[in-house]
């Protein structure tokens, strides 16, 4: 006996170590879908199209109704990283970095990450799919100054290497220790997931950070493993966005096939609204709103948090939250800290899905940035020196032009589909409304910030001075009608 329970001891001390993840250390798993509304969602109304495995994430977990994204995939991408507003980190307009080059791209030194901030409280951290905001043949370690510990990323648009344009079939990939290629019939999207899922078996052990920017469903209109015959543009896209709800799925396996499902916080948003097409939503058209302002097909994306064990399940709520929270949110969630001598503009919504708290901290939420970037003086800047902007409380939506003046003013919680403008209302309610929204946007600085970063050596790709659109001071068509 005494010899079995000596065998059953060191057994107990070999194998601890191997199942000893801290669970006060929640893994993340961050989904985001490129270019893709709400309106194609079926848990948010959309019709004609069932995305089950999604609406599975919602049934049991966090609905958000009003959860704010920037209308355009570089200002998003880096105020999600970053905690920042674009009016701060300076990316207001899109620049693709590794077509155009420059010299820009996202600073180490002058940026942290919420997957620096994760790794530096343990997480094991990982990225797949969409990067854009660096060009890996110039700055190779670029995934690991972000704070990423493995990644599989499409390299973008890189310029003068035309097969680095494919995203979809033999896609051009950059793998942790590897030369970008090209991986010939072979179709991106399921590379990505692959890879992740990996990487899950690998570090199931740790706390594990988990980013995958997907780049489905943004352009070029693309065939699936599931549709290969398909022509037809509409069903064409119905088929990315179906197997984009796939690899969700997908990923939901591999957390429980790991057994680390129960410690899992899996975050399912998008980066802005979709690129051109039209889906009918709770009996409206809704057109595509990449780079738009409205609430229903621009800035207010799907998002939803799932934890079987720490998300309350089968609830919506209208807190409000926009994507300079995420980063507060993560470090919060995974005991990290925020970094040393940096704004963050976000706050923490981690009580509201741990159930610790019934409201969201934030009072009002801000969408801003969208169009080109342009040169000036051989640095990328904003395109306007003020970008035309959205603002929103639990009620009233305040639209800002680019001169800053208050130009459209909504009721959105009784008008979400903003077809009555109060501007010029005399009720009062409405006019305290403006009044409240006008003297948030005058806390913001008067001259949006251009990006912070060190230049690049000269290459011979980079964009030139002189671009079409440089220096001019356009206003971006403002829209009364979706």
């Amino acid at each position: 006996m005494f010899r079995f329970l000596l065998s059953v001891i060191v057994l107990l001390l070999i194998v601890q170590p191997a199942v000893s993840a801290d669970p006060q250390k929640p893994n993340i798993l961050f989904i985001l879908v490129d270019d893709l509304g709400k309106e194609w969602i079926s848990c948010y109304g959309a019709e004609g199209i069932k995305t089950e495995q999604i609406d599975h994430l919602a049934a049991r977990g966090l609905r958000f109704t009003n959860a704010w994204c920037m209308p355009q995939c570089t200002p998003t991408r880096v105020t999600l990283l970053t905690g920042q507003y674009p009016f701060r980190h300076g990316w207001t307009n899109h620049w693709d970095v590794p077509r155009w080059g420059a010299g820009a791209h996202f600073d180490p030194q002058q940026n942290t990450t919420f997957a620096n901030v994760l790794r530096d409280a343990g997480y094991k951290t990982c990225a797949a799919g969409k990067w854009q905001i660096d060009d890996f043949r110039v700055e190779p370690d670029a995934m690991q100054e972000a704070g990423f510990d493995d990644w599989c990323m499409w390299t973008g648009y890189e310029a003068q290497n035309s097969p680095s344009a494919e995203r979809y079939w033999n896609p051009y990939i950059n793998m942790k220790g590897k030369e970008s290629k090209t991986y010939t019939d072979q179709f991106g999207p399921d590379i990505f997931c692959n890879y992740l899922i990996d990487f899950i078996d690998k570090h199931k052990s740790q706390p594990l950070l988990l980013y995958y920017p997907m780049v489905l469903t943004h352009s070029p209109l693309t065939t699936t493993p599931d549709n290969k015959g398909e022509t037809d543009k509409r069903r064409l896209f119905e088929g990315m966005v179906l197997y984009a709800d796939k690899l969700v799925g997908r990923l939901v396996k591999a957390l429980d096939d790991a057994d680390i499902r129960k410690n899992t916080i899996i975050v399912f948003t998008t980066d802005n609204g979709t690129g051109g097409m039209s889906n009918r939503r709770q009996g409206h058209l809704v057109r595509g709103g990449k780079a738009k302002l409205f609430e229903q097909n621009g800035t207010a994306m799907p998002f939803i948090v799932n934890c079987p064990s720490v998300v309350p399940g089968s609830l919506t709520t209208d807190a409000l939250i926009d994507f300079t929270d995420i980063l507060p949110t993560f470090a919060e969630l995974g005991g990290g800290t925020l970094p040393a001598g940096r704004v963050v503009d976000g706050k923490s919504f981690a009580p509201l899905i741990l159930n610790k708290a019934k409201e969201g901290p934030r009072e009002w939420i801000l969408s801003m940035g969208g169009g080109p970037a342009v040169l000036r003086n051989g640095r990328v800047v904003p395109a306007l020196n003020y970008d035309d902007r959205v603002i929103r409380d639990k009620h009233y939506k305040l639209w800002i032009d680019s001169s800053g003046k208050p130009i459209q003013l909504y009721k959105v919680s009784a008008d979400q589909w903003e077809e009555r403008n109060l501007i010029h209302s005399t009720d009062p309610e409405d006019r305290a409304a403006l009044r409240r929204l006008t003297a948030i946007a005058a806390q913001f600085p008067e001259k949006d910030a251009a990006p912070l970063y060190e230049k690049n050596p000269p290459q011979q790709w980079d964009q030139k001075p002189g671009i079409p659109g440089e220096g001019k001071q356009q206003k971006r068509k403002q829209k009364t009608k979706q």
